[in-house]
């Protein structure tokens, strides 16, 4: 029985958003594949992304950045943890390494952390990497000035290097110091639309119109009580944000399919981030972001969303504020593009297959 590890990021949920497609589709193609799925991510959001069973390692292998809120980066934070991180970067590589190993793998997979890739190749172990950023083009984007930063820099590369492919997931960043860098198509999955029975179990009338308010995994909250109410409008916000309003309602007791909300709802609200982005796109979603001070991927992402998606930027104090009843309408009245066809999966899934001797 081949067995995988994969190592998911738990940067926000964006990256189990790319991963889960990609080993549902590898179930498919190998049903007897054993898994083995090592994050630091909320083990129920795991287990909603990724079909059939797993084994879960509740470990993490890299944190991206030290988030302020969804929006922001603490920046001081950030650099403190990197340098911790790579103190000791060696012995830190030989102890993955003999994590790895205990776990008796045929085959990796990173999403997207550096440091199981460079244990992996210590190991001979094959290994690929897969998402639409790395963290050292975005530790470069952010801390290139820095006297103490070009060894870790130097250090990330070389482990991703070390990966047989990149999968770079459509829409990405350019990734021109990954010479083996290979672009894919999206993975986002694809929900069925049930607006009429969204409408009854909410207890609104067919000309209510229903916006999901999804800033990803980062815990951010919005000031959603004191928002303007608006006719025939309806909210789907995150419960942790505790709204009491009759035009509100909290969308996890709801007990959906994230897929299938995003699918049935008239617009999203939210952030660049690949997951919402890639699923409002491919679902045929409408949606207003607000952009993410300094964080790069987004040039990346939002010329995409404008090219696939019906879309429209606000400025974040509009979306504090609430205030965003004629950017809705204006949303409403923009032509529908084709939708793009999130094919990645399956490219990935083959490769995979292959490299496991399928």
């Amino acid at each position: 029985m081949p067995h995988l590890v994969v190592y998911i990021s738990g940067h926000g949920f964006g990256h189990i958003a790319q991963t889960g497609p990609v080993l549902d589709a590898l179930r498919q193609l190998q049903p007897a594949l054993r898994l083995t799925v090592v994050s630091g991510a909320p083990e129920f959001k795991l287990r909603q992304r990724i079909g059939g069973d797993f084994a879960l390692v509740p470990r993490a292998a890299d944190f991206g950045f030290v988030m302020s809120d969804a929006f922001r980066i603490d920046r001081a934070a950030s650099a403190a943890a990197y340098r911790d991180f790579h103190a000791g970067w060696e012995e830190r590589v030989a102890a993955e390494a003999d994590f790895l190993q205990g776990l008796d793998a045929d085959l990796l997979l990173s999403n997207v952390a550096y440091l199981p890739l460079a244990a992996a190749e210590r190991l001979g172990l094959p290994a690929y990497a897969m998402s639409s950023l790395n963290w050292a083009d975005l530790f470069a984007h952010e801390f290139a000035g820095e006297t103490w930063a070009p060894p870790l820099h130097g250090q990330m590369l070389a482990a991703y290097r070390s990966a047989l492919s990149f999968f770079r997931l459509a829409p990405a960043m350019a990734m021109p110091d990954l010479p083996q860098a290979r672009p894919v198509d999206p993975v986002a999955r694809l929900g069925t639309r049930q607006d009429g029975l969204l409408r009854q179990v909410l207890g609104v009338g067919q000309g209510t119109r229903l916006v999901l308010a999804a800033l990803g995994g980062i815990a951010t909250r919005l000031p959603a009580q004191t928002w303007p109410a608006q006719p025939d409008l309806h909210w789907l916000v995150p419960a942790a944000w505790g709204v009491a309003r009759p035009d509100m309602s909290a969308f996890e007791p709801l007990g959906w399919d994230f897929a299938d909300l995003l699918a049935s709802v008239d617009a999203v609200v939210g952030k660049p981030g690949y997951g919402t982005f890639a699923e409002a796109a491919c679902n045929g979603t409408p949606m207003l972001y607000a952009r993410r001070p300094d964080w790069p991927e987004q040039e990346a992402l939002i010329p995409w969303l404008q090219a696939h998606a019906v879309c429209r930027e606000v400025e974040e104090s509009a979306l504090q504020a609430g205030d965003l009843g004629a950017d809705l309408a204006a949303l409403w009245q923009q032509p529908v593009p084709p939708r793009p066809q999130p094919r990645g999966a399956l490219l990935v899934a083959a490769c995979l297959h292959q490299a496991l001797g399928g």
